[in-house]
């Protein structure tokens, strides 16, 4: 059984009450609790925390230095590190106490201005709950507090909570790393570049170089893979492409570890995802003439079909959301195994790669255009049996069950 479990059987720890709410329109201050000299990403512990409270509103943050402030108190010890969803939930969590899952040690909570000075003293000096802490507050280990379900990256994980040392940071950062990852995309981003990509990863962390300069770059390599492709010149055209997918990886990672994402860049990063793969595919077909190859029937209906596919496709998985509130490939198993190879940028850049490397990129995009229709029935197919599936209720991800 729980540790938490056993506080709340053994105190009968009452729901949160009005009481122990800070008032209307005073927000909660945030406080780390000691010092770690480990640095995770290139920053220290007590930055990261720093990071996580102001993104999620809590704008004034300091070190623990005993005074309560009068105000509501969130305090996060600096050598455990906390999954960004655990922080942004327990600040919505007034009269909480955060422990260990596995050990029962409390690790942050949020208290009230009165109980702040001896909750901070228990998270500076003790490694259980004291009864009386027990009894007036909430007890929760990170899956009760947050669950198991992350909508945003569409997976099923518990929330990490992870004890910083210095011989624990390998295993610390290749856990944050990992936690950065979709549970749902293609079969490159799944099964290739992670390994590659957390190396890069912690090297442009340590560079201080920002998710936006990983973008533009990869923004620059793009642009250089489609005249190459013009140009017919496929090998160093798809050399550019895999280099900018890659970097499309790390700059996801760098800003969710590094907890540095901004508006501009999820509209730069995203604009340019969206934007650029039927460019690619045209240039594809603008180059086979100079290097030689020709299409069946010419290319005007290869590129009909690809633009009017990509964009058919993405408003499949529009409407799919805004018809039944979930993502289109988290509803089922299959819907996740399809979107690993669904005709999207870097499956086709398989195709591509494969056919180029025969001597024969006319195949390779006539076997892309071929993949995008087949793909848009297989969407359409998926749209209509949500519709029937939903006159029964509303359908939900097999992930959150």
């Amino acid at each position: 059984m729980k540790a938490a479990k056993i506080l709340n059987a053994s105190h009968g720890i009452p729901p949160v009450t009005a009481d122990s709410k800070q008032a209307p329109g005073q927000p909660p201050m945030g406080a780390t609790i000691g010092s770690n000299p480990v640095r995770l990403w290139g920053m220290s512990s007590a930055e990261r925390l720093r990071r996580e409270f102001v993104r999620n509103g809590v704008k004034e943050v300091r070190a623990w230095d005993g005074q309560d402030k009068g105000r509501a108190q969130l305090l996060l010890r600096t050598d455990f590190v906390f999954d960004e969803v655990l922080v942004r939930d327990l600040i919505q969590a007034p009269g909480t106490i955060l422990i260990d899952g596995e050990t029962g040690e409390p690790v942050g909570a949020h208290a009230n201005a009165e109980q702040a000075t001896s909750v901070a003293t228990m998270l500076e000096a003790s490694r259980i709950v004291p009864g009386e802490l027990a009894a007036s507050m909430r007890v929760v280990t990170p899956t009760e507090l947050s669950g198991s379900y992350n909508h945003a990256l569409r997976k099923r994980e518990n929330p990490f909570l992870l004890r910083l040392t210095r011989e624990s940071l390998p295993m610390v950062e290749k856990r944050m790393f990992a936690g950065s990852y979709k549970g749902v995309t293609d079969i490159v981003t799944k099964y290739v570049w992670p390994l590659p990509a957390r190396h890069v990863t912690k090297w442009c962390a340590l560079a201080k170089m920002t998710p936006n300069m990983v973008t533009g770059i990869g923004a620059v390599l793009m642009l250089l893979a489609l005249w190459l492709f013009a140009l017919g010149d496929y090998g160093l055209g798809l050399v550019c492409a895999w280099i900018m997918t890659f970097l499309d990886t790390v700059d996801g990672k760098l800003a969710r570890v590094t907890l540095t994402s901004s508006k501009w860049g999820n509209v730069f990063d995203h604009g340019i995802d969206l934007v650029h793969p039927p460019f690619w595919w045209w240039a594809w077909l603008v180059g086979l003439p100079l290097a030689g190859f020709s299409m069946p029937g010419g290319d005007g209906w290869v590129l009909a079909v690809i633009w009017i596919g990509y964009v058919s496709q993405r408003l499949q998985e529009g409407y799919f959301i805004k018809r039944f509130k979930i993502d289109m490939h988290t509803w089922r198993p299959f819907d996740g195994f399809f979107r690993l190879i669904t005709a999207r940028r870097n499956p086709n850049l398989i195709i591509l790669t494969l056919f180029t490397l025969l001597g024969r990129p006319d195949t390779g995009m006539l076997l892309v255009a071929i993949w995008i229709v087949l793909c848009f029935g297989v969407h359409m197919a998926q749209i209509i049996q949500a519709e029937r599936a939903s006159r029964d209720g509303d359908i939900r991800s097999h992930l959150s069950a």
